[in-house]
């Protein structure tokens, strides 16, 4: 029972700092990646659809996003929802091709990033410890209905918070090494 216990919180916390690192993915640090246009979603045939779906997304450099749309209509449709998303991108199209140029992040801008990042790993660390909440008072109801001693229900809440520990310093890692990518020029 205990180790069941242990094992759904390990891979709770393990899905949460998955998340946290797909955040961080999502949140640019100057290179231009196929990812960042991953939450833009396009108007299909009157659904909503991920841009993914409809076109093919490219870095043709550093700068530079390039999106080819699979069909020649959707052109006007992906332009507009480029332009209306919040990431501040000027698609330009030439033909059935957009080149979405990256502009350079300014310093203003990487700590607004920063902030971001930091409010991300901050909600991370505070699903963590839901998890171990729950996983101890679990621990304790199991002691409240004798299934098991005082003795086996401590042993078991310094393990909880070993993992904890181990999931915390893995966002603190994240979060450190996320901050260093975004604040080198």
């Amino acid at each position: 029972m205990i180790n069941e216990i242990h094992s759904d919180a390990n891979s709770r916390m393990d899905k949460s700092l998955a998340s946290l690192e797909n955040d961080f993915s999502k949140i640019r640090a100057g290179r231009a990646h196929p990812s960042l246009l991953e939450q833009v979603t396009v108007e299909y045939y009157g659904t909503m659809v991920p841009l993914s779906q409809v076109s093919n997304i490219t870095a043709e450099d550093a700068r530079t996003l390039k999106v080819s749309p699979w069909e020649k209509d959707m052109v006007g449709p992906i332009e507009k929802a480029i332009l209306t998303s919040d990431l501040g991108l000027n698609p330009n199209t030439q033909g059935l091709v957009m080149r979405i140029p990256l502009p350079p992040l300014t310093e203003d801008r990487r700590r607004e990033l920063v902030r971001v990042v930091r409010d991300e790993a901050e909600n991370a660390r505070v699903a963590i410890r839901n998890i171990r909440r729950d996983a101890i008072s679990d621990f304790r109801e199991l002691l409240k209905e004798k299934e098991i001693s005082e003795d086996e229900s401590r042993k078991a809440e310094d393990n909880i918070q070993k993992i904890t520990d181990q999931h915390i310093a893995s966002i603190d890692k994240s979060l450190a090494d996320k901050e260093n990518s975004l604040l080198e020029i």
